[in-house]
């Protein structure tokens, strides 16, 4: 494929980061358009390594508002699509469910609409991320699969489930060429302070409390972020059109355990007294609809693209907290809020 116009959706948040800079740098015959709002979590500063490459294109626009994204489409001739852009954190979406109905499922169908309109030739494709939290919650065994029925507990997993129908109604009603994957927990460089690991991250190198929810007995699979952009290149290359993929780490860790091995390494790193860090972990109350375990069977991408995580956890998580301790600024640009001025002294000027 070359000579793609492929548009980004949150392309400046924590998983949309390292897929425009792996498309950017992979396929320099491709011409990237990374759309995002720079909403509280969508930070250019993800992406000043690439940002003045000349296959890039930064497009500071809102999926809620039809009428650009339809311009943007008619404008731009976009072939392709990779929607990442989404409201996604959990907590937010207990307190603000409006607002995750609107970015997810409206958001959503302005691009399915424009892309409808406007996206031509044969190999035009539709391709929206989505979440494991679809599928609800599992005991102490089993794991999702790609035909496991949806049962959304949460207003995020609730506005992520609709998004997925209405991707696929499109593609069924309209022949839309379209693909799906719902992937687990992700973690690694660059994500926003409000998820667990580079909260505990922050909150240890300052020594405030360590919030865990409950018994800390909730069990999540984890899934480095630039294997997660590596499935996506795969998907998105070579997929049939229609299909849905479950991306995971094969990785599954209870969260006390998880924060017990963060506070460890941390511990190690900083030089301090080992259990000095566990010391700062304060059990809370639990948040409403909190699912018990997600887990993934990714055989399927294994099968059929080859695919498969490079990283074991233990590694994975010691890269992310060394990648969190070299680039200070970037944490306190992002805590401080100052991260939110750099569109303006980029661009605006």
């Amino acid at each position: 494929m070359v000579n793609k116009k492929v548009l980004i959706t949150g392309g400046c948040g924590f998983i949309g980061s390292h897929v425009v800079r792996l498309f950017v740098n992979k396929y320099p015959q491709y011409n990237i358009f990374n759309l995002d709002a720079l909403t509280y979590s969508g930070n250019l500063e993800n992406l000043v390594d690439i940002e003045n490459a000349s296959n890039y294109t930064f497009l500071k626009n809102d999926i809620n508002d039809a009428d650009s994204i339809n311009h943007l489409f008619k404008s731009y001739k976009f072939d392709s699509v990779i929607h990442l852009a989404a409201e996604s954190h959990v907590d937010r979406s207990i307190s603000d469910p409006l607002q995750f109905a609107k970015t997810n499922i409206l958001g959503t169908i302005n691009l399915l609409d424009s892309f409808k309109k406007h996206a031509q030739g044969e190999n035009r494709l539709f391709y929206h991320i989505s979440t494991d939290e679809v599928y609800g919650t599992l005991g102490e065994t089993g794991l999702f699969n790609e035909t496991t029925s949806y049962d959304p507990h949460s207003p995020y997993s609730a506005s992520k489930a609709s998004s997925d129908h209405f991707v696929r109604a499109y593609g069924d009603t309209y022949g839309l060429p379209i693909v799906i994957s719902n992937c687990s927990n992700n973690y690694g460089p660059n994500q926003f302070p409000e998820k667990l690991i580079p909260l505990f991250i922050n909150n240890i190198i300052n020594r405030k409390s360590l919030p865990v929810y409950g018994d800390g007995n909730y069990t999540r699979d984890w899934l480095y972020v630039v294997d997660h952009a590596k499935a996506i290149d795969l998907i998105f290359h070579k997929a049939d059109r229609g299909q849905t993929y479950n991306i995971g780490g094969f990785n599954e860790w209870k969260n006390i355990d998880l924060v017990n091995l963060l506070c460890d390494l941390m511990d190690e790193r900083l030089g301090r007294e080992k259990g000095e860090s566990r010391a700062l972990i304060t059990y809370v109350k639990d948040r409403p609809g909190h699912d018990l375990r997600y887990a993934i069977d990714a055989s399927k991408i294994n099968k059929d693209l080859n695919w498969t995580p490079s990283l074991q956890f233990e590694e994975g998580l010691g890269k992310t907290i060394d990648w969190y301790l070299n680039n200070a600024d970037w944490l306190d640009n992002i805590t401080s809020g100052e991260y939110q001025t750099y569109y303006s002294k980029q661009y605006e000027n």
